[in-house]
């Protein structure tokens, strides 16, 4: 892996997310909005480069505490890709620039964050190759 992008605190959870949803289409549309915008900004301050088209995308999740669940905390990665294709990290997140994702999970109680991680798939790791997937 090569460059790392720290997104610093928690991003809204799924959970919230359609708590707000169903209060009022706009507020989830605001959500949405603002955990986009503050990922590109954090892309702009760290001068986080383009990446190559195909690239592999792990997700380092901090969290304070063990009391949200993974699914519900991974969602947001849909504001971070959306974040980082509107600061021209990636072209699109599409099939064709991104090869895959990882998540991984830790508690950080002092320092909750996300590192967003960005390289190459090698063959090793490919899910489909290890659990012999499709073709």
């Amino acid at each position: 892996m090569n460059e790392v992008l720290v997104i610093k605190g928690e991003l809204c959870d799924l959970n919230t997310y359609i708590r707000k949803e169903r209060g009022s289409r706009y507020s989830a549309a605001d959500v949405k909005k603002d955990e986009t915008e503050r990922v590109w900004a954090e892309c702009k301050m760290q001068k986080i480069p383009p990446q190559k088209k195909g690239c592999f995308i792990v997700f380092s999740w901090f969290l304070p505490n063990k009391r949200k669940d993974k699914d519900n905390i991974a969602f947001a990665k849909k504001f971070i890709l959306d974040g980082l294709v509107t600061a021209r990290v990636l072209d699109e997140d599409r099939w064709e620039y991104i090869s895959g994702f990882l998540d991984v999970f830790e508690v950080d109680e002092s320092n909750p964050r996300v590192e967003v991680h960005f390289g190459e798939c090698p063959d090793e790791i490919r899910i489909n190759k290890l659990f012999k997937i499709g073709l």
